[in-house]
């Protein structure tokens, strides 16, 4: 599965467009983690703890964007995006989406 944020891909003509093909998680920190970042703050650098949990997140979000493309027909996703929701406190949601398409 070819996924780019463009709407063309190089070299490839597009020959059927399925529509919007999208994947996406809710995550929620968990209280470890939480006590780690709050000691983080105080001293100040990258919250690594937060950055592995949304990272994690995004991939998992695509991967679910590739199994929906996949169950339209498609082999390629242009013009992928990636958002980022908070759902409640402590809870976001990442959401791949893009347009299915075939490309030969």
């Amino acid at each position: 599965m070819i996924l780019v944020n463009i709407p063309t891909i190089e070299g490839k003509v597009i020959t059927e467009t399925f529509g919007i093909a999208r994947g996406s998680t809710v995550r929620a920190r968990n209280v470890g983690q939480d006590i780690f970042a709050g000691l983080k703050n105080l001293i100040g650098g990258e919250i690594s703890e937060y950055t592995k949990l949304q990272a994690d997140s995004r991939e998992q979000a695509l991967q679910r964007l590739i199994e929906d493309a996949e169950k339209m027909g498609a082999n390629a996703v242009v013009n992928v995006r990636l958002t980022t929701s908070m759902v409640m406190q402590g809870c976001s949601e990442i959401l791949a989406y893009g347009t299915a398409v075939t490309i030969k």
